[in-house]
C-alpha cells in the first residue's frame, strides 16, 4: 500500500511540474505580446516583422499540447488562463485596430488554428463567442484589407463546428440575446461556470426571433456571402460550399435559426438582383441564348474576352442563380422554402414584372432575353414551380376569349404576335425554354386545360351533341379550298375523302401511322418542294432528331400521370364551345401567315409547334398530329391551318414567273452553298422552305410516336 501511495504522489509530481511550467511559460509570451505596444515606436513596422506572429503560435503549441496531458473535457491552467483574462477578447480588439499593419491577419490565424485543433468546445463560452463575433463583424471591412484567405478559414472551422453540434449557430448568430430583448449577461469569474445557455451537443428549442438590423449587418452569414464576391475565384468557391453546409443542415431548429435569425435569404436574393441590374439593358438575346449554363463553382466565365458587352456581368449573375439553384436543392425544406420565397418578392415580382410589363421595347427585348436565360438555368423544382406560377399564373380551368385572370401571361403571349418581331422572336424562345422544363403545369395552363373536353371534334350522330357539316373559319373570306384547283396538286388521291369522313366513322377519324405520316409529307405539293433536289439528309435524319425529342418528353412527362389514351367523348361536357386557348391561337395566326414573316421567326413558331406535338398527351396528339379529326363548326387544328396555307401558297406561286427555279436558289442560299443575293418574293420562298421542314418534322413525330392508344 505505502508503495502504491508513493507512486501516486509521484504521478501528481510530475505531471503538475509541466503545468506549472507551461502556465509561465504561456503567460510570458503573452506578456511579451502587450509588451510590444507599450515599447514599440514605430507604428509602420509589419507585424510580420516582430516576435508577435512566433509568439502567437507558441501560444497555441502550449494550448494544444496542454490539452493532450489532461483528461478529456478538462481545461487545463492555460486555458483558464485564456478564458478567464479574455485574451481572445483582447486580440480581437488588436486585430480591429490593424496595429501593427498585418495584425488582423495573425489574430484571424490564431482564432482558425485555435478553434480548429483544440477539441474543447470553446465557442460555448462567452468570452469566446463575442470574440469571435468582434472579427466576424470586420469582414464587413473585407474589401481591400487582403484577408479574405484567413477569414475563409475562420468561417469554415465555425461551420464545421456548427456542423458537429448544430446548436452552436444559434449562439454564433446571437439570436438567443434577441429572443428576451435583453444583452447577453456578462461572463462570471470562473470559466468552468461561463457556458451559454445550450451546453455542448444540445440544440435550441426556442423558435429564433428576426435579427435586429444592428445585429444582422455583420455575422457568419453576411461573412461567408462577401467571401462569395471574392476576387479570388478558390476563396469565393470555398465561401459558397461552406454556405451550402449550413443551408443542409437536417436539424429543423437550426434550419429555423438560419431563416428567422439570420439574412441569409434576403441577402442571397438581393445579390441576384444586384447581379441582374449590372446587365446592360441593351443586350441582344442571340448573345444570351449562345452563353452556356452558368456554373457556381466557376469564376469570371466570360470576363475579359470580348465575346460581347456585358458578357461578365451576364455570367456572373447566371452563376449566382446557378448557385441559388444548388443552394435550394440541397437545403433544408425550411430554408428551400424561405429562399424562393426571397427570390421571388424580391426578383420575380420586384424588378422582372415591373420590367416585362413596361412598354419600352428595348427593356422588353433584353429582359426576355435574360428570363429566357433564367429559365433554362432553373434545375430545382422549388425555384422552377415559382417561376411557372409567377410567369404563368396558378389557373387550370378551360380559357375563355378575352379572359385575362393573369395579366403578366396575357402580356407575354401577346408579345409572340408583337409588332417588333425581335420582341415576337424572344418571346417564342422563352415559351420553348419554359415547355422544355419539367413542370406539367407549363403544357397544362399553356394549351391542355382547352383540350381537356375534346370539344373540338364534331359529334356523331349518337353522340351528346349532335353537329352538321365541318364549316370554314369565320375569319376565312369564304374561299372553298377543297375545290381550288391548285389545292389538290400532290395530295393522296383519297384525300378530299378522308378529311370528312362519313357519320359512320369515329368522331376522331384516326387514321393509320403510315397514312398519318403520308398526309404531311404530300401536304406540300411537289412543285413547291427543293429539299430533294439538294444533298442533304435524307428523312432518317427527321427521325432521328423525332425520337430524341419525343423521348426527352416522355422522359419529362413520365411522373406527371398523364392518360395513355383520350378521354371517352361521352364523360365529356357537351355543351362546351371549343376555344383552343390564347397560346395555340397566337401560334396559329402565326404559322397562317409563314408566308409572309421573317425566316427566324418562322423556324420559332414551328418549333414551338413541334415541340407541343411530341408531348405524350393523347389529347395533344390527337389535336395535332390527326389530320383526320372531324373538327366542329369554326374549329381549326394544326392540320387545317397547313392546309389554307398550302392553298395560299399555291395561288401565289402561280403568280410568280420561274417561282421553281427561285425557290431552289433560296434554299440554296440558305444552305450556304451560293451568296445570298436579294431577289423579289425572298420571304415567301423562305417560308416555303420552313414549311416544308415543318411538315417533314411533324411527320417523323407522329411517325415515332405511333397513333394515340385505346378507343377513341
Amino acid at each position: 500500500m505505502l508503495s502504491r501511495l508513493g507512486a501516486l504522489l509521484q504521478q501528481a509530481v510530475e505531471t503538475r511540474e509541466p503545468s506549472v511550467d507551461l502556465l509561465e511559460a504561456f503567460t510570458e509570451h503573452w506578456r511579451g505580446i502587450t509588451g510590444y505596444y507599450l515599447e514599440a515606436t514605430d507604428e509602420s513596422t509589419p507585424a510580420l516583422r516582430t516576435d508577435i506572429p512566433w509568439r502567437l503560435r507558441q501560444l497555441l503549441d502550449i494550448l494544444v499540447y496542454e490539452e493532450r496531458q489532461r483528461p478529456a473535457g478538462e481545461p487545463g491552467p492555460c486555458l483558464e488562463f485564456l478564458l478567464q483574462h479574455k485574451l481572445l477578447e483582447t486580440l480581437a480588439t488588436l486585430g480591429k485596430a490593424e496595429y501593427p499593419p498585418g495584425m488582423r491577419q495573425q489574430v484571424l490565424l490564431f482564432f482558425s488554428r485555435v478553434l480548429g485543433q483544440l477539441q474543447q468546445p470553446l465557442l460555448h463560452y462567452l468570452s469566446v463567442h463575442r470574440a469571435v463575433q468582434k472579427l466576424l463583424q470586420l469582414s464587413g471591412d473585407r474589401l481591400g484589407s487582403g484577408t479574405d484567405k484567413e477569414e475563409l478559414q475562420l468561417a469554415a472551422v465555425l461551420c464545421s463546428k456548427i456542423q458537429q453540434d448544430p446548436g452552436l449557430l444559434h449562439n454564433i448568430l446571437e439570436v438567443k440575446s434577441i429572443l428576451d430583448g435583453s444583452r447577453a449577461p456578462e461572463p462570471p469569474d470562473s470559466p468552468r461556470e461561463e457556458y451559454l445557455e445550450h451546453p455542448p451537443g444540445t440544440a435550441a428549442s426556442s423558435p429564433p426571433a428576426q435579427l435586429s438590423p444592428a445585429r444582422r449587418d455583420r455575422s457568419l452569414v453576411t461573412c461567408l456571402l462577401g467571401l462569395c464576391q471574392s476576387k479570388k475565384s478558390r476563396v469565393a468557391l470555398k465561401a459558397r460550399e461552406n454556405l451550402l453546409l449550413l443551408a443542409g443542415l437536417r436539424q429543423e431548429a437550426a434550419a429555423s435559426c438560419l431563416v428567422r435569425g439570420s439574412a441569409l435569404c434576403q441577402l442571397l436574393a438581393g445579390h441576384l438582383c444586384d447581379l441582374y441590374s449590372a446587365v446592360p439593358a441593351g443586350t441582344d438575346p442571340a448573345d444570351v441564348l449562345a452563353m452556356d449554363r452558368g456554373s457556381w463553382r466557376a469564376q469570371g466565365d466570360g470576363a475579359g474576352d470580348g465575346a460581347f458587352p456585358g458578357k461578365e456581368s451576364l455570367a456572373e449573375f447566371l452563376s449566382w442563380l446557378d448557385f441559388l439553384d444548388e443552394l435550394v436543392m440541397g437545403a433544408h425544406p425550411l430554408v428551400a422554402d424561405a429562399i424562393t420565397e426571397a427570390v421571388e418578392e424580391k426578383f420575380f415580382q420586384g424588378i422582372l414584372q415591373p420590367q416585362l410589363l413596361q412598354m419600352s421595347e428595348l427593356a422588353v427585348l433584353g429582359t426576355t432575353a435574360v428570363l429566357t436565360g433564367t429559365v433554362r438555368q432553373l434545375r430545382s423544382p422549388a425555384l422552377l414551380h415559382r417561376l411557372v406560377l409567377f410567369l404563368l399564373g396558378p389557373q387550370r380551368h378551360p380559357e375563355t376569349p378575352g379572359d385575362t385572370p393573369h395579366p403578366l401571361r396575357a402580356q407575354l403571349i401577346d408579345r409572340c404576335d408583337h409588332l417588333c418581331d425581335e420582341i415576337s422572336l424572344a418571346s417564342l424562345r422563352l415559351f420553348e425554354e419554359l415547355l422544355r422544363k419539367p413542370h406539367e403545369h407549363v403544357a397544362h395552363n399553356l394549351v391542355l386545360r382547352n383540350l381537356e373536353a375534346r370539344a373540338y371534334l364534331q359529334r356523331g350522330p349518337h353522340g351528346p351533341e349532335e353537329r352538321g357539316a365541318p364549316e370554314t373559319e369565320p375569319e376565312e373570306d369564304g374561299l372553298d379550298l377543297e375545290e381550288d384547283p391548285y389545292f389538290t396538286d400532290g395530295f393522296p388521291d383519297d384525300f378530299g375523302a378522308t378529311k370528312n369522313p362519313s357519320p359512320a366513322s369515329t368522331p376522331s377519324g384516326k387514321g393509320q401511322a403510315s397514312e398519318v405520316v403520308s398526309s404531311f409529307l404530300c401536304l406540300v405539293p411537289e412543285e413547291a418542294k427543293t429539299s430533294s433536289c439538294m444533298e442533304e439528309g435524307g428523312y432518317d435524319t427527321y427521325v432521328h432528331d423525332a425520337l430524341a425529342m419525343v423521348q426527352a418528353c416522355r422522359a419529362s412527362a413520365a411522373p406527371w400521370g398523364w392518360p395513355s389514351s383520350p378521354r371517352p367523348l361521352d364523360s365529356c361536357q357537351p355543351a362546351v364551345a371549343f376555344y383552343e386557348g390564347h397560346f395555340l391561337k397566337v401560334l396559329f395566326d402565326r404559322l397562317s401567315r409563314i408566308l409572309d414573316q421573317p425566316y427566324s421567326l418562322n423556324l420559332q413558331v414551328t418549333s414551338v409547334l413541334s415541340h407541343l406535338a411530341a408531348f405524350p398527351h393523347p389529347h395533344l396528339h390527337e389535336y395535332l398530329l390527326d389530320p383526320y379529326l372531324n373538327l366542329a363548326p369554326g374549329c381549326r387544328s394544326l392540320f387545317s391551318v397547313l392546309v389554307r396555307v398550302i392553298g395560299d401558297l399555291m395561288q401565289r406561286l402561280q403568280r410568280v414567273p420561274h417561282s421553281r427555279a427561285k425557290l431552289l436558289l433560296v434554299r440554296q442560299q440558305l444552305l450556304g452553298l451560293v451568296p445570298g443575293e436579294q431577289m423579289d418574293h425572298t420571304v415567301l420562298f423562305k417560308g416555303v422552305v420552313v414549311l416544308e421542314e415543318f411538315c417533314k418534322e411533324l411527320a417523323a413525330i407522329a411517325l415515332v410516336k405511333g397513333p394515340p392508344e385505346g378507343p377513341p
